[in-house]
């Protein structure tokens, strides 16, 4: 079992994202999307319409990741990186 997942905070274009690593990384696959709820306007503070794609997970190489379409509360930013080893 894997101990540690990156998670990883995008504005509305974690699905986007996803693609673009999945599109240069031929070794991956999503595993799973959860989509925002229904919520009383009420109860909720402001979030995406229901039906709105909340996380996809997704592999690369074995390692599982997360993606979040999280608002703008946090930016994506230079704060982390991830090394990748090529042959070349």
């Amino acid at each position: 079992m894997q101990k540690i997942s990156p998670f990883l905070w995008f504005h509305d274009n974690a699905e986007e994202a996803v693609a673009f690593y999945l599109a240069i990384f031929k070794e991956g696959k999503v595993l799973r999307k959860t989509r925002y709820a229904e919520v009383p306007s009420e109860d909720r503070p402001p979030c995406p319409p229901a039906g709105t794609v909340m996380t996809v997970e997704f592999e690369l190489f074995g390692q599982k990741y997360t993606a979040l379409n999280g608002g703008p509360i946090f930016t994506f930013n230079e704060a982390i990186s991830f090394v990748v080893s090529c042959e070349t």
